[in-house]
């Protein structure tokens, strides 16, 4: 459906307003779709992005400044992710050995059984949203990053 007809709004002031309106617009339509399937998982997309970033570092560990650094999301609080995801058993957190100021975070095996879940209805989901090909899926790609380097 177009933007226009979704958010009931006929006129733009330009097409780049246009555009940044739908990003967001499609961004937080994918954040709920998002949100729906972690739902059954009983974690957040903040947690996931977390247990994803855990999980490319596996089997080191990653420091919390590693996982703010990384995070999609800049506005979340990384600490009380990690505290809600260790009382939920899917990472540990250790003292750092070589920097006892630090903390080490790793994920745990049910932390990886869970992405490996998610996974399979991740990718079933964006099969099922997605209407681009693989050109069109690229172009857009390589426009979102051209329009972040606006910076």
């Amino acid at each position: 459906m177009k933007l226009e007809d979704e958010i009931k709004q006929k006129k733009f002031k330009s097409d780049f307003e246009k555009a940044v309106v739908n990003i967001i617009y499609t961004g937080g339509w994918i954040g709920l779709k998002q949100s729906d399937l972690l739902k059954p998982f009983g974690i957040t997309i903040q947690q996931y992005n977390v247990l994803r970033i855990l999980r490319g570092q596996y089997p080191n560990p990653a420091t919390v400044n590693l996982i703010i650094d990384r995070m999609l999301d800049k506005m979340s609080n990384a600490s009380r992710i990690v505290d809600r995801l260790v009382a939920k058993n899917l990472v540990e957190r250790k003292i750092c050995p070589n920097d006892r100021r630090s903390v080490d975070v790793k994920i745990t095996d049910e932390g990886l059984k869970i992405l490996e879940k998610l996974d399979i209805e991740q990718n079933k989901w964006v099969r099922g949203v997605n209407k681009m090909n693989l050109k069109e899926t690229k172009q857009l790609n390589n426009l979102l990053d051209k329009m972040r380097a606006l910076k």
